[in-house]
């Protein structure tokens, strides 16, 4: 058994074996609970641990720093100088890193640095289930079968490196997928929610939401593709400026490489991107959504550095009142770009919209408009105009003078985030939503519902 199993002792020890002349080491602890369902009932539940260990070297030579980074699972103390040692030797056989910098220092340790991994179990669900069994049993006596799995993560990442840095961060994340279908599968509908300890999900209210979108969907209409007011619900606003803000890097702006981009290596920064008054912004601290204070980067790219890891984060409008306020940087290319530092944040809020819910503007609808449940399958197609191509899935309904009349056919979208900002005549009530397209990845977000006057549905799709 390994003498060394504590993580804090994992990175001490691979600090102390280090030759280099700079050492980063990140300990993720995580723990995981899950349960599926299929047909009203549970199938599968499980809880599983594990652990991986990344150490970055640097080795200072007379034309720069060079950086070497070696991952690896289920580290035990045996393996740990083999690790330590690969990290070295790929810092040794590589050039100079465009990155590098001097790794960061003077940050105050973490006061819980030394303390066990925090840990998550079937605990957690010790409300949610009883109440996800209530659901079973009113959906099988309303004639619809409920489909799903319910997630709870928790991570535990401890980083020290060669400059004294000893920080730690705790990071919950939950996500709940709820599929509801007609016995014959002709008809589904999709609801999810992101959380994180599974105390503010209610299977109840998700299902009368489901049962209510198969009722919509008894009436099918179909319509051909063209532009159409839409109602983008929160889930589908925040895919899509989850993608905006990962294309947001100031480096690639200055280039002339993407929407940001201005002719002659300028940026758009300051210009006016939207009439509403909307602040999209990142906050490690915003309350039901918090993420890590300090960059935790196990690789470099042009978002993230590893020579940044440590960096503490702050408060970051990316647009305020509709103008566009920062673009992402780490330290090197704010060097490079002569903008601000700005590393990317782990959430995305939209703010500054009315006090509407979906439903109000649902019914505050005059003519005809459409109502998704969710986006799906989003590619980029132009990054000079950031225009994403996608489907809509689970339940494309039409609007007519307030009220739902009936399921429509599915399509497919081209759009752009940034010019859908600009074409938004009317922003919701900002509220935590569960992204369906990128919520393996992203799952930290608050958005209101948008109405888009002529959202581009650009083909039918015969996709669900």
């Amino acid at each position: 058994m390994s003498r060394v199993s504590k993580p804090y002792e994992i990175v001490e020890r691979a600090l102390e074996l280090s030759t280099t002349d700079g050492l980063v080491v990140i300990a993720d602890e995580q723990s995981s609970a899950n349960l599926r369902w299929a047909g009203n009932a549970l199938t599968t539940n499980g809880v599983t641990r594990g652990r991986t260990l990344t150490v970055v070297a640097t080795v200072d030579g007379a034309e720069g720093t060079a950086s070497g980074v070696v991952s690896r699972s289920a580290v035990t103390t045996d393996d740990l100088e083999p690790l330590v040692r690969a990290a070295e030797a790929a810092a040794r056989g590589a050039g100079p890193a465009e990155d590098a910098q001097p790794l960061v220092s003077g940050v105050p340790a973490s006061p819980d640095f030394t303390d066990a991994p925090a840990e998550t179990g079937s605990e957690v669900f010790a409300d949610f289930a009883p109440a996800l069994g209530d659901a079973f049993a009113r959906a099988r006596s309303g004639g619809r079968e409920l489909y799903g799995f319910a997630n709870h993560e928790l991570t535990s990442t401890y980083v020290g490196t060669s400059t004294g840095l000893r920080l730690r961060h705790d990071q919950p994340n939950g996500t709940l997928e709820l599929n509801a279908k007609s016995p014959d599968r002709t008809r589904s509908a999709w609801a999810g929610r992101a959380t994180r300890d599974f105390k503010d999900v209610d299977p109840a209210a998700m299902d009368a939401e489901l049962a209510q979108r198969l009722r919509w969907a008894e009436r099918r209409i179909e319509l051909p593709a063209g532009r159409y007011e839409t109602l983008l619900p929160p889930t589908a606003v925040a895919d899509l400026l989850i993608y905006q803000l990962w294309s947001s890097t100031a480096r690639d702006a200055v280039e002339g490489r993407t929407v940001f981009s201005t002719p002659g290596g300028g940026t758009r920064l300051g210009e006016q991107l939207a009439p509403l008054p909307l602040t999209l912004r990142s906050d490690p601290h915003a309350p039901g959504l918090e993420s890590a204070p300090f960059v935790i980067a196990q690789s470099s790219g042009d978002s993230g550095s590893v020579f940044d890891n440590g960096l503490p984060l702050a408060p970051t409008d990316w647009v305020r009142d509709g103008k566009l306020e920062r673009l992402t940087t780490t330290r090197h290319s704010a060097g490079l770009t002569g903008l601000p530092v700005a590393p990317g944040i782990d959430n995305l809020l939209l703010e500054g919209g009315g006090e509407k819910s979906l439903e109000e503007m649902v019914a505050a609808t005059t003519g005809r408009a459409l109502l998704l449940t969710c986006l799906w399958y989003i590619r980029e197609v132009d990054p000079a105009t950031l225009l994403l191509t996608g489907l809509t899935r689970d339940g494309v309904y039409l609007v007519e003078d307030g009220e739902v009349v009936g399921e429509v056919n599915n399509f497919r979208f081209n759009e752009s985030p940034v010019d859908l900002l600009s074409r938004a005549s009317e922003a919701g009530r900002t509220e935590k939503t569960l992204p369906r397209e990128w919520g393996d990845w992203f799952t930290r977000a608050a958005m209101p519902a948008l109405r888009i006057p002529d959202f581009n549905m650009s083909s039918v799709s015969p996709g669900v």
